[in-house]
Parts: structure tokens; sequence; C-alpha cells
């Protein structure tokens, strides 16, 4: 029998319909099904999207739901990520001639996101749908994010990053911009953790110290391009940082009492051992010790300061050594930064002050080590001192009149935590109330 030209067209596009598709399927790779949720009956594998794909997808089951994904893609119902379906054809149109079959699409490991280190799954949070490591944002990333968490949310992160839910913070991971990393001349450079006191993250050594300032920059740039630091002044006030941190560490080595005064929780301390820009104006010792809740939020918050002289005592208080929750404590080395001399531990950190007692304690019985006078309770009492031979610069930092000093120059339990040398003589209200309070002292050498 012979067919008419205009029926062998026909069954030419008969032809192409039937095998356009498992044509295109034959070249990707639907991998296997040892996915937990292989053949429940839609898509888990987060290469694909569309209707017949899972809601949520995790990079754990890349290329493991093979039997649904190429059932979707056969359907229709799902397309490559990357990738996008033709145009359906109206009913009873022709269809255009087939076009060229597409290049064989290679499995991927690392999709859209080929040079960031996402890490590891070892957050208590991972894997619960949203990304909690504290260098992403946007509407995929957790509410609240820890220090703790950097690149230890892998699976999370990466599938929000590959659907746009959530970017790389800037300074997370980024091109190093105009930051000058200094040299490598301090006696830890090249040590694989970076030394220098102007970055914090998982990176960063356990103990900074200034003299390692712009001296460790093979290590500091290379964990700042990995995102594992990040430049102390990237964190915006009031955000979780180092320094919420080492205060909050600090808060819980200080008595707060309890909240029995008839002022307590109304917003500031009212605790006279404490000054600051959330303190009562005029703070009555019968307050002592029964504000707690509203002095330990300003502590934490950097708004109230603790150990302001009472202006009834006679004497000054007894110096305070805290107690031994350092994880270097009783190893004979003193670690808390309020000490000098010999006896001392080579790098100091925040966490430390009033946490290493018996060390500290018996160093100094010895003579070893001595408190530094700006801590010492005696000094504090001694105020006010005179300010009018320091030059206390002017008012433009970012944390100006915030209740602590910020300036590098200065040292002392009225300094901040973290120090820029970007504040260098632009915190003067902050530094010249607290100087003359006898809360700090220039470090050696400034002036």
């Amino acid at each position: 029998m012979t067919l008419h030209p205009l029926r062998m067209v026909f069954a030419g596009v008969a032809l192409c319909l039937a095998t356009a598709t498992p044509l295109f399927a034959q070249d990707i790779d639907f991998g296997d099904d040892t996915s937990q949720w292989a053949k429940d009956g839609e898509c888990d594998d987060p290469r694909f999207t569309g209707s017949g794909a899972a809601d949520e997808l995790v990079d754990e089951d890349r290329m493991h739901d093979a039997t649904d994904c190429r059932a979707a893609f056969e359907a229709g119902t799902v397309t490559l990520a990357e990738e996008k379906a033709p145009p359906k054809p109206a009913p009873d149109t022709p269809a255009p001639p087939a076009a060229p079959e597409p290049a064989p699409v290679a499995p991927s490991t690392s999709s859209t996101a080929p040079e960031i280190d996402f890490g590891d799954d070892s957050s208590q949070w991972a894997k619960d749908g949203e990304c909690d490591d504290p260098r992403f944002t946007g509407t995929g990333a957790a509410t609240e994010l820890l220090d703790e968490d950097r690149l230890h949310d892998a699976t999370d992160c990466r599938a929000a990053f590959e659907a746009g839910t959530v970017t790389l913070s800037e300074g997370s991971g980024g091109g190093t911009g105009d930051i000058d990393f200094g040299d490598d001349a301090s006696q830890w450079a090249k040590d694989g953790e970076c030394d220098d006191p102007r970055f914090t993250g998982t990176g960063a050594a356990d103990e900074l110290v200034e003299t390692d300032r712009l001296h460790d920059a093979t290590d500091c740039r290379a964990a700042y391009e990995a995102g594992t630091v990040t430049l102390a002044d990237e964190t915006a006030p009031g955000s979780t940082s180092a320094d919420t941190a080492a205060l909050t560490a600090m808060a819980g080595r200080i008595d707060f009492g309890d909240d029995t005064s008839e002022w307590a929780k109304d917003g500031e301390c009212d605790d006279p051992d404490f000054f600051g820009p959330d303190v009562a104006e005029e703070p009555s010792a019968e307050n002592r010790m029964k504000d707690a809740t509203d002095c330990r939020a300003a502590f934490i918050a950097g708004t109230a300061s603790f150990g302001k002289a009472s202006s009834t005592a006679t004497q000054p208080a007894a110096f305070d050594y805290g107690n031994d929750s350092s994880r270097w404590a009783n190893d004979g080395q003193c670690d808390d930064l309020r000490f000098v001399g010999p006896g001392m531990a080579k790098k100091l950190d925040y966490e430390d002050v009033m946490a290493d007692a018996t060390d500290c304690r018996t160093l100094e019985e010895q003579n070893d080590i001595s408190i530094r006078e700006v801590y010492t309770p005696q000094y504090a009492a001694g105020a006010p001192y005179d300010s009018s031979g320091v030059d206390f610069g002017d008012n433009a930092s970012a944390y100006a009149d915030n209740g602590e000093c910020d300036d590098p120059r200065f040292e002392g339990p009225g300094a901040a935590v973290t120090l820029l040398d970007s504040d260098r003589a632009a915190d003067a209200n902050d530094c010249k109330a607290q100087f003359e309070a006898g809360r700090i002292v220039l470090r050696d050498g400034e002036s």
C-alpha cells in the first residue's frame, strides 16, 4: 500500500512527538533510588523544579530519587532547574520541526555555588529546612543566627542558596576588597588560624592579642576568603557579635541579685554599682542587687558598666578574682587580662576575665603578677581624675555615646571589648567620662 504524502507527514510528526521527550530524558543521569523519599510520587532531587517536585529539597537527595524524577520529567511536571520547558503547542496545531537534541547534562555536586564552603551539618539545627549559618541572609535564613553555627548547616544553606532564598552577607567569604591584612610578622603567623584581633569567627584563634594586629596576613586572608572570619566592625551594633558573646559570658560571673526593688523591670538599671546611659540618674543604695533583670539586660547591651564605687562607701571594695570557669583555669598561668607580669599567659581573651581565679590569686601572692592599676577598686575610688591633658578627639565613631570607651588608645573596665583602629580619637564623650571616673587609662606609649 502506498501512503498518501500528507499521511506520511502526520506519521512523521507523530513519531517525533512520541520519541522527543524520552530521547531527552535518556540524556539525563537520574541517579538511583537511595533517598528515603524515593518512590513517594514526587521528585526530591534538588536539580529539578516544577509542580511535580517536592516542596522541600535537600542536597543529600541529589541524584537519589531516579524513578520519581524520571516519571515527573517525562510527564512535563518538572524540568532541570537550569532549563526552561518549551511552551506547549495549541490543540490540533502541527508540531514544529524538532529542535536539535540538547547536550547531555552532567551531574553536578556544586550547582550554583562552586566556590562557597558550606561546611558540614554538625549544628544542632542542621537539616531543619532553614539556613542557620550566620554568613547568609535572606528569607531562607533562620530568624536567630549564632556564630557557633558558622559552616555547620551545609545541607540547609546549600539548598537555600541554590533556591535563591539566601545570599552570602557582605564580607562573608567575598572579595577582600580594600582590607589591609598587613604582614606575617606575628609569631603565630601561618599556623592555620587568624590571630589578628580585628577579625572574629570560627577561623580566628581562641586567644587574640593586640600585638598581632595586622601581623597574620596569610592566615587571616585565607580565613576571610573562606568565610570563616569577618572584620569585627562589619557586625552592626546590636547584632549577635563577639562583643555581645563576651559581655554575656562576663554577665554570668556577676551576681545581679533579684528584682525586689520597687523600680525593678522598668527598663533602666537602678543598682548603684552600675553606671551608663541605661542606669538611673541617681540610683539609691537600697536598690543594690535588687534590679537584676534591668541591670543584666543593660550590661549585655553595653549600656551599663559594672564597678562604680558607691558614693556612700567609706572604702573601696575588695578586688574580685572571680571563679575558675575558664578552660585554662588551674594551668599554672594567669589568663585574666586584668593582671600583668611574667606569670601571665601569652594570649589573653576577654572571656577569661574573672574566670581564672586560683591561678591569678596564687601568682599574685607569689609576686609573679600584679593587678593592672586601672582594674583595682582603689583606682576607681580615687575619681574624679583630671582629663585636661588628654586629647579625646571627636565623636565620629559609630559607637559614640554608648556608655563605654571605644578608642583603642585606652584600656580598663570602662573600655569596649572589641577596639578598632577606626575609632581612634573618635569617641570623645564616652572616653572622657570613663577616664574621669577612673574606669580607663591611656595604654603605655599612647597619648
